[in-house]
């Protein structure tokens, strides 16, 4: 990752040919107080804090300022950090493609718009041919090329993607933009009023610590479905979410006011990714005359469901998603891009939902992972935006980095709808046209080239359901009942329960609050309307409410034992639903508003009724949840749903008056009105057309400019917590969920330089694709582990533990945590499966934090020995800071997951490959032998990708390729880590 320094060379705001940037510079080095805007707010967004112009008189003499004062007196002219920051500080003050630089005029005529960096004036005919997901992030090296963070070689490699994509070639690219939710966002607002005190302790002013791109923070993962089918549901819930999370939010509506470009969305107010969608996204950013694609990085893999919009989003680890707050570019691979072609027109009575599960099926086989997949076609105009947004939503479950859709007309149409101006409107339409990056479906569009091709008819879509495991496991409604059975007989595994055939039809009786029940296998025990890749969508969640309508017209009722749930994605949707008329008929069926935020789709579906979790545990029965989520991996919704189907909402509403799974929607009744009649799915099912009417009544711009108007002011018991103003955060040391790491612990402005790792002990020995989930806790907290102990030391119950997730925010969980996988597998203990290691000079066998602190103790530093795909998976801020934490000072592995090295490096560890054709094995290493690491003591002798020799006690020496990968990694390593290189730069200011 490129130095944060070197950020403050992007380009002027004010569209000079002055490329030192006083927003870039003021955002991270001026005091709270005096920071100026780095980006436009979007429209009718609460602006708390006045800031001034970014034309501010703080750029000039900006390169001098940055490497004087401490820095000369703390470091020697000859280390390769000097080296480092000579070459920033003589880096290219313009811009090269500063010659396009263009002024973009309105369409009326008078004051432009401001001016854009234009891509047909580079007269290059393979812009033509490029995807539009992979114009953004050409446009993107362009403006941020000074020929240091981003060099013309980077933009050459995007010009000829169609050849150097297929290379596997990295690019960096600096996103406009950085979205949290909380239970990732808490670990970044701590790390940063970690480096407030930091700063503070060496000197210099904390109010400096500030975020360099705007950052969003929305509190939606805390609240849980505790009670349901109750008028009072709402309210109830949010009681026991704010009982339990009381500190976390607290932080973090301290961290709302003390940090300059963060907001802080409180709880109750819908989930991030309906919120980015309707609220937060700009489409196109305006920032101090300099026009840009919006582009945005998330800290929750469905940030993807921004790519409806047309903007490029998608989910990354804690690190780098503080790495690019504060200003670096993220080093990604170019990725090919998978062309999705569109036609045709959905069929009457079919959702988007099962547009989607269609979609996930067909791009999970054909193979995705790591690429971008960019939707064209004229069926595309046939989707609405919320349609597109649906499909968006799961790429993360057919694999792929975004499932995007370029800006057209509808995308114009949405954001009138959900209140941006017509200025801002006219400003997105304008730019993009001229930039090559629109369609227009009433032209000819021009042929792009794609990596490979796919093409669905829309009309061949027909209802569907996904499981009962997995969501790309797609089961059409009509065959639902035969797939059932099936998977009862069926082996264990993805599509199988190995339920013997004599026991499949029985029944199990049980009182249910003095009432006589039945439940069986397949039965409906939650049925909730959930998750942002639904409620985001007026004509599924209105197609649900017109289920409920006719079912409630008919009599029909759903089982009392059945937990029925909603959670809109936004407040918009209550609006509407009320509007309509229809609520009423939601609440009658059970449906009552539970909360607004992610529920059941992340297991946050509370508890079951004791007698039904006794009926279901007791008789080992299959029990089924139907959910409008986007993921039903077993043991995910609930513990005691071991069958799990994604369906649309309205499927939802029928699944729960059918009361079970095991039914043939076609054949069978789904139950029997107040008359007497029996009454089928066709008889309640709603026409597009009936949805259509009531979407265009009771959908209304109105809606979302009063929801978001009022969005930052909170609910009574956000504005109820006392929190501190102090510009430094009041740690409390008896807090169980923040606390502050010791990441600048003795810190001074003087870096540490490169630590020998002499006669370092091997904590583990792995083998191949040890992944992140085994290396960073999640989860539950087990009560035998060292996390539940020190709680437990605290005076916290069992009962109380909450999960590795909610307690992000405390270093000691979380590095008691690191390594804490049941399914460890250390070769150390020949077999045993489990979080436990040996402890190499006494034999004991530990649990791995107990082990890393004995050799903490004992003044012995660790290493890992593993194998290839070190760290592969989803990448977790925790699975580089933990072992960190833990004393680990390198990995010696076959390969590496290329961010999860990354993030080692940012850590501060050492990562060393293998040679090719050796590892542990083939090298005799047992993990018993003390190893040193024969690394240069001056850093100015180390060279990114040089040969480091490694030597044991028994006399064994090998060779190993150092995979700092660039200067960058080099500075921070010679720092001690990219947290304490950002925070001695700032404090030099």
């Amino acid at each position: 990752m490129p130095p944060l320094t070197s950020a403050l060379l992007s380009r002027s705001t004010t569209g000079s040919s002055t490329r030192v940037s006083a927003a870039a510079a003021a955002a991270i080095s001026r005091p709270a107080a005096d920071a100026a805007p780095s980006s436009s707010p979007p429209p009718s967004r609460p602006t708390p804090r006045p800031r001034p112009s970014p034309a501010s008189p703080f750029a000039s003499g900006l390169s001098g300022r940055l490497f004087g004062g401490h820095r000369a007196a703390a470091r020697s002219a000859s280390s390769a950090t000097a080296v480092f920051e000579r070459r920033f500080a003589s880096a290219a003050t313009r811009n090269t493609y500063d010659e396009i630089l263009t002024g973009l005029g309105r369409p009326g005529g008078g004051e432009e718009f401001g001016k854009y960096y234009s891509l047909p004036a580079l007269s290059d005919s393979r812009i033509d041919r490029l995807p539009y997901s992979i114009r953004i992030l050409l446009e993107s090296a362009i403006r941020n090329c000074d020929d240091f963070q981003v060099t013309g070689k980077d933009v050459e490699k995007i010009l000829d993607w169609e050849n150097s994509a297929p290379k596997q070639v990295e690019i960096p690219f600096k996103p406009a933009r950085v979205l949290l939710q909380d239970f990732t966002g808490v670990p970044a607002v701590v790390d940063l009023a970690c480096m407030r005190d930091a700063v503070s302790k060496l000197g210099s002013d904390p109010k400096k610590i500030n975020p360099l791109v705007p950052v969003d923070l929305v509190i939606d993962h805390s609240v849980q479905v505790d009670v349901a089918r109750s008028q009072n549901a709402v309210q109830a819930n949010m009681e026991l979410e704010f009982h339990r999370n009381k500190e976390r939010f607290g932080f973090l509506k301290w961290g709302s006011s003390a940090f300059r470009n963060m907001l802080v969305v409180p709880p109750g107010s819908g989930i991030v990714h309906q919120v980015n969608l309707e609220y937060l996204a700009r489409v196109v950013f305006n920032n101090g005359g300099i026009l840009y694609p919006d582009s945005v990085v998330g800290t929750d893999s469905h940030t993807t469901m921004i790519d409806g919009l047309g903007v490029a989003g998608w989910g990354v680890g804690g690190i780098e998603a503080e790495a690019a707050m504060l200003g670096q570019p993220m080093s990604m691979v170019l990725p090919g891009v998978v062309g999705f072609k569109l036609s045709g027109k959905l069929r009457n009575g079919v959702t988007a939902t099962d547009l989607v599960l269609t979609v996930t099926q067909m791009l999970r086989k054909h193979g995705v992972v790591g690429k971008f997949v960019e939707f064209y076609g004229q069926g595309m105009s046939e989707l609405s935006l919320a349609d597109r947004a649906t499909i968006a939503n799961m790429s993360p479950e057919y694999g792929a980095t975004m499932g995007f859709f370029p800006v057209d007309v509808k995308t114009l149409d949405y954001l009138k709808l959900t209140g941006r101006s017509d200025d801002t409107v006219a400003m997105v339409e304008s730019y993009l046209r001229a930039n090559k990056m629109f369609v227009d479906h009433s032209q000819v569009e021009a042929e792009r080239v794609y990596s490979s091709y796919l093409e669905l008819n829309l009309e061949e879509v027909e209802p569907c359901l996904s499981g009962p495991k997995r969501p790309h496991d797609r089961v059409t409604l009509k065959n639902m009942k035969s797939d059932w059975l099936s998977c009862l007989d069926n082996d264990v595994g993805f599509k199988g329960f190995a339920v013997p055939k004599e026991s499949q039809g029985k029944v199990t009786e049980f009182s249910f609050h003095g009432t006589p029940a039945k439940i069986k296998h397949g039965d409906v025990v939650i049925a909730a309307i959930t998750s942002c890749t639904n409620t985001s969508n007026p004509n599924v969640m209105l197609g649900a409410a017109l289920v409920a309508k006719k079912a409630c017209e008919l009599g029909l009722e759903v089982k009392p034992w059945i937990k029925t749930s909603l959670a809109p994605g936004s407040g918009v949707v209550k609006k509407y639903l009320d509007k309509s008329g229809l609520q009423k008929y939601l609440d009658q069926l059970g449906f009552h508003i539970v909360g607004y935020g992610c529920t059941t789709c992340i297991g946050n579906s509370g508890e079951l009724d004791e007698s039904v979790s006794a009926a279901i545990s007791e008789n080992d029965i299959v029990a089924a949840a139907v959910l409008s989520g986007n993921r039903n991996f077993e043991g995910r919704v609930h513990p005691l749903t071991r069958a799990n189907y994604l369906a649309s909402p309205p499927l939802v509403v029928a699944y729960a008056l059918a009361g079970t799974v095991n039914i043939d929607f076609e054949k069978e009744p789904i139950g029997v009105s107040k008359d007497g009649k029996e009454v089928y799915f066709r008889d309640i099912w709603p026409s597009t057309e009936e949805i259509a009417e009531v979407v265009k009544t009771s959908v209304l711009p109105d809606m979302f400019k009063s929801t978001y108007e009022a969005i930052t002011k909170g609910n009574p018991m956000w504005n109820e917590l006392s929190v501190s103003t102090s510009t430094l955060y009041p740690w409390d040391p008896s807090s169980t969920y923040i606390h502050e790491p010791p990441y600048f612990k003795d810190m001074t402005m003087t870096p540490p330089g490169p630590r020998p790792v002499k006669d370092a002990y091997c904590l583990l020995n792995f083998g191949d694709s040890i992944t992140t989930d085994h290396i960073s806790p999640a989860g539950s907290i087990n009560p035998d582990s060292p996390a539940a102990k020190y709680l437990k030391e605290r005076g916290v119950e069992r009962k109380d533990f909450n999960s590795y997730g909610s307690r992000r925010g405390n270093d000691e969980i979380m590095a008691r945590g690191t390594f804490a996988n049941i399914r460890l597998v250390n070769k150390f203990l020949k077999g045993e499966v489990g979080p436990k290691t040996i402890h190499v000079p006494s034999g004991e066998k530990l649990a791995v934090f107990d082990a890393a602190m004995k050799y903490k103790n004992e003044g012995h530093d660790t290493i890992i020995l593993a194998g290839a795909e070190y760290g592969s998976g989803s990448s977790r801020d925790w699975a580089a800071k933990g072992p960190m934490l833990q004393g680990v000072k390198a990995v010696i592995a076959k390969s590496f997951e290329r961010i999860h090295r990354s993030n080692l490096a940012g850590m501060g560890i050492i990562p060393l490959c293998f040679k090719a054709g050796e590892d542990a094995d083939t090298l005799g290493l047992t993990g018993h032998e003390r190893y040193t690491i024969h690394l240069p003591t001056n850093v100015s002798d180390i060279k990114p990708g040089q040969d480091v020799t490694v030597t044991t006690d028994t006399g064994k020496s090998f060779t190993c390729t150092l995979r700092f990968d660039t200067e960058v990694e080099l500075a921070y390593y010679d720092h001690g880590g990219i947290l304490p290189y950002v925070t001695r730069k700032i404090a030099e200011q």
